[in-house]
């Protein structure tokens, strides 16, 4: 089997990075950093989504897995203190491929021409720097609303419990194929209303958001983030494409949520 590892790039994440090469290598797997049929994230959560970028083009062939040097993550499902396990698990072990659902964005520009289309593990969002923005809302083909405010945020189930989260969206198990629209301080008075509450849409539903107003916008897909000017539209939906994880043990999706932000301190 194939591997390669993603390291956060601190000194505690490198030499975690360094055993696990040269273990794994023991065991007579290859290190492929082209080609890889696992890749290891050895950081936080931030590790993990770069990872999961560098490799979005392998992701019917390429699994995932993580190490969290850090604060506990929602992807990572080990701590330093296992690696000597995961090692020989990932040696000698089959794993198991849980898959999550991904959000498929496309931005089309009024010139027309090339689109630019992405997969976000976590969540795009839509802000501008020129005031607020101002979007038709499309569910399906039809009219829903007119957005006012500050931005909009889509996520994935499993990125739900990110800025989903902070903005009052709700948390969504990852086997549900849906993705999540949510306001970002939208304007509601006599003459400007919004739904006001987050949407829940399956993947049969597609969200398109037009501008209503000329506007250069700052779209994140995950961290990533880049000025676009005379956009046509913003499409939003799951992706056909799905991100697969390496399990070599059950970590049921709301133990993280409860340890994330529930559990207190020992």
């Amino acid at each position: 089997m194939k591997f390669a590892i993603v390291s956060k790039g601190d000194q505690r994440s490198n030499k975690i990075k360094a055993t696990m090469k040269q273990y794994l290598t023991d065991f007579d797997l290859v290190y492929d950093k082209e080609n890889p049929d696992l890749v290891i994230s050895v950081g936080g959560d931030g590790t993990f989504l770069e990872a999961f970028h560098r490799y979005v083009h392998r992701l019917s062939t390429t699994a995932f897995i993580g190490v969290h040097t850090g604060h506990l993550g929602f992807y990572a499902d080990w701590v330093p203190e296992e690696v000597e396990k995961l090692i020989i698990e990932i040696a000698k072990t089959p794993f198991q491929i849980v898959e999550y659902p991904l959000l498929e964005v496309t931005i089309r520009a009024k010139s027309g021409g090339k689109e630019d289309c992405f997969f976000a593990l976590n969540e795009a969002t839509i802000k501008t720097a020129d005031g607020s923005v101002v979007f038709d809302v499309e569910i399906k083909g039809e009219h829903f609303e007119t957005f006012r405010g500050d931005g909009l945020c889509v996520s994935t189930p499993s990125g739900s419990t990110a800025y989903n989260k902070a903005l009052g969206g709700a948390i969504l198990h990852p086997s549900l194929d849906a993705i999540q629209l949510t306001e970002m301080a939208s304007i509601n008075n006599r003459v400007f209303r919004t739904i006001g509450s987050p949407l829940i849409l399956p993947k049969h539903h597609t969200c398109l958001l037009k501008p209503m107003v000329e506007r250069s916008f700052l779209i994140a897909i995950d961290h990533f983030t880049t000025n676009y000017t005379n956009v046509k539209s913003i499409q939003c939906r799951v992706a056909d494409e799905r991100i697969r994880f390496a399990r070599f043990r059950q970590f049921p999706f709301w133990n993280r949520v409860r340890d994330s932000f529930v559990s207190e301190g020992e």
